[in-house]
């Protein structure tokens, strides 16, 4: 007798195994079960892996992100209006997400440099961005893309300004971060600010362009 015919004579006799059909019928409620689970999964968002960026954090700055310190012990944490000093040094921060908390440090073009200046010293433009004379622009050199590194006096006035020292261009905050000294082609990209219960805040996102303008 063939394995066909002798499971079809099994099923239609009449002396079946309870415990069998028991446990059938437990195995059919458990796959019931896990492909109901299976869909309503479907919809779950993948987790984190170890060593990915979480989502968002490579986006631009948003209007109402919150700023947070990118480097040295403060790294982390909430900017306040009050952690800048005026006339600087200026101080590197990333923007964070304030619903998700996610930091957006996923993209290098995200850091920015923000200092505090006397509002007297600031041209109108400029002054429209700030917050209590605070300014912040993108930390990336319009030249060849190095990071803006350095406050110090300009070779060509009496005042400091931001500085790159991969090719020494120099940019004055005080005029919207317009180059001053060196190859740059362009301003810095300006980020307009908000102050909200003491924590500084993006009012908007960037105005000019952000990176290099070659490879670097």
């Amino acid at each position: 007798m063939s394995r066909t015919s002798f499971s079809s004579s099994s099923s239609s006799d009449g002396n079946a195994d309870p415990e069998a059909d028991v446990s059938a019928e437990q195995t059919r409620r458990e796959l019931l079960l896990g492909a109901l689970a299976a869909t309503a999964c479907l919809g779950c968002s993948a987790p984190v892996r170890a060593g990915e960026d979480p989502p968002g954090s490579d986006e631009r700055p948003q209007k109402g992100d919150l700023l947070v310190f990118s480097e040295g012990d403060s790294e982390g944490k909430l900017i306040k209006a009050a952690d800048l000093k005026l006339g600087g040094p200026p101080v590197h921060a990333w923007p964070q997400d304030p619903k998700t908390s996610v930091v957006r440090s996923g993209s290098r073009l995200n850091e920015i440099l923000m200092i505090r200046l006397d509002p007297a010293s600031l041209d109108e433009q400029t002054r429209a961005r700030a917050v209590d004379g605070i300014l912040a622009y993108s930390a990336i050199c319009a030249h060849a893309g190095c990071p803006v590194t350095a406050w110090v006096k300009s070779d060509v006035g009496d005042t400091e300004v931001f500085k790159c020292m991969c090719h020494n261009s120099e940019y004055d905050p005080r005029a919207g971060a317009q180059v001053v000294f060196g190859p740059a082609p362009r301003r810095l990209a300006a980020l307009p600010l908000a102050l909200a219960d003491g924590s500084l805040s993006v009012a908007g996102g960037f105005i000019g362009k952000v990176g290099g303008a070659q490879p670097g």
